[in-house]
């Protein structure tokens, strides 16, 4: 469990830098070059290290269901609605959205057993968490609001 939860650390903060550059990269290149070029040498990358690391053991797809196969579509999808939705929000809120969003879906996928995934119980406690969770978006967000409101009537 410790080396699932560092894991999942390790994966935040790389989410977390890899919003930050793509989005300086679509500054320079537009959205879609940018979706491009980040998947592609995604894909070289992780064809590097599976080919060093595992070789060809884990080439095996005959027995894969053909619509896992549109997982790199959606990997699209991810990458060009980050980009836009850090340009609109910025970086931390869009981040905190997406990450809030990843998890509302995955408690629902989950709670109905959905795409293959082992069906757990949808219980108040889960449902209570997500609600916390926007709860502390939305502090933040506008949390902030009003100190700067504060601090421009202190400065009138």
């Amino acid at each position: 469990m410790t080396l699932g939860i560092i894991l999942a650390l390790v994966a935040g903060s790389f989410v977390a830098l890899q919003v930050i550059f793509n989005s300086k990269m679509g500054e320079h290149t537009g959205s879609w070059l940018t979706t491009t070029i980040v998947l592609g040498l995604g894909a070289v990358a992780a064809l590097t290290v599976s080919l060093l690391l595992e070789g060809t053991s884990g080439y095996h797809m005959e027995n894969m269901k053909t619509w896992y196969w549109i997982s790199g579509a959606i990997g699209v999808g991810v990458v060009f609605s980050l980009m836009q939705a850090i340009k609109a929000l910025g970086p931390t809120f869009a981040t905190s959205i997406v990450l809030t969003s990843q998890l509302s879906f995955a408690l629902l996928w989950d709670s109905l057993g959905l795409f293959g995934l082992e069906k757990i119980e949808f219980t108040f406690n889960k449902f209570l968490g997500v609600l916390v969770i926007i709860g502390g978006i939305l502090v933040f967000k506008y949390g902030e609001r009003q100190s700067q409101a504060r601090k421009s009537a202190e400065h009138k």
